[in-house]
């Protein structure tokens, strides 16, 4: 399996690509000096673009990548905000981005060649907007509102225009602060970090009632902790056997094993990682997750094993100043 590691360094206007080897090695293929501070990216359903959020001008820029995973700018288009994190639809005809400092989330268009249009639509009043995320049947994008305490729901129609669902909301414990989502493959369940509490939210999607429910809330911290809880990120395993989440102030991930139905999780244990990890990834093998640290100026790959997931320290690698953003694509 041939993969590309793109990390996204926003305090040095840098993107890395790396090999990622199939035993856990990186080595660095292009360094890519952005058009300002680059932020969230992620790569489009047919694999040919990498998509990135800039500051402080507000836009999308794509990459088109060749068949060695190397970047080449092919076009960017205005953003009606600050990009705090972006995704396509499973189709690749639309590009969500939610904006935290702007509290709204834009629907942007792909065109036939790939590249970002200017945006259709905002949606705002989403005070702490921190992602948009497209459930498994492609219809539902899901928008966590971190200081309103929801995830706001749309139906996303044909033209590409979001129209709240018919349950238009959902609510977390109070101050908890929503902020990333990962969906279980089984495609019932999904998963969702609280920034200010450091808890995962275990979702189901469509309950006996045909409404998202909350059936399990997690504290993802060691025992014993006792300073301001600051989590980041989450992602799954492409099995669906594993989760991981990350706290800034601890620098840790959290490990997590999964039900085989994907509706109960179980704490396995911590590992610490690089200082301040704002972002990480694991790869489309399920055998490597890839962390960056915002205050060590570096990633990590840790190998994943066991039943448990447990997670080895392989080896870590600088990169640019305040990486924050790490995406893993696949060649083959």
């Amino acid at each position: 399996m041939k993969q590309v590691v793109y990390t996204a360094s926003p305090e040095s206007h840098q993107i890395h690509a790396w090999q990622l080897s199939d035993e856990g090695a990186l080595a660095l293929l292009q360094v890519i000096d952005a058009p300002g501070q680059v932020q969230p990216m992620v790569v489009s359903p047919d694999k040919q673009f990498l998509y990135v959020g800039v500051r402080p001008d507000f836009r999308v820029v794509a990459y088109r990548i060749d068949a060695d995973g190397k970047l080449e700018e092919a076009g960017q288009a205005s953003l009606p905000g600050s990009p705090t994190h972006i995704s396509t639809d499973r189709q690749g005809r639309f590009i969500f981005v939610g904006s935290y400092n702007d509290a709204c989330v834009s629907v942007s268009p792909i065109g036939n060649d790939g590249l970002p249009g200017e945006p259709l639509q905002v949606v705002s009043g989403m005070d702490g907007c921190h992602s948009a995320n497209i459930g498994p049947d492609n219809k539902t994008l899901y928008v966590p509102a971190l200081k309103q305490d929801r995830i706001c729901l749309f139906d996303l129609q044909e033209n590409g225009e979001l129209v709240p669902h018919s349950q238009p909301q959902v609510t977390t414990v109070e101050g908890a602060g929503p902020r990333h989502m990962a969906f279980h493959p089984g495609q019932q369940y999904a998963y969702c970090i609280n920034e200010l509490d450091s808890t995962v939210d275990v979702w189901q999607l469509n309950n006996a009632h045909g409404e998202m429910e909350r059936v399990q809330t997690l504290d993802m911290m060691p025992a014993g902790f006792s300073e301001t809880r600051w989590a980041a990120d989450i992602h799954i395993t492409p099995d669906g056997r594993h989760l991981y989440s990350c706290d800034r102030t601890a620098s840790v991930l959290a490990i997590f094993s999964i039900s085989e139905d994907g509706g109960l999780l179980t704490l396995e244990g911590h590992q610490p990682t690089e200082t301040q990890p704002r972002g990480f990834n694991i790869d489309h093998s399920g055998q490597y997750l890839i962390a960056a640290g915002q205050k060590s100026h570096h990633i990590e790959v840790c190998k994943i094993s066991g039943e448990q997931g447990l997670l080895t320290p392989l080896a870590r690698y600088a990169v640019g100043q305040g990486p924050m953003w790490v995406v893993i694509h696949r060649l083959d």
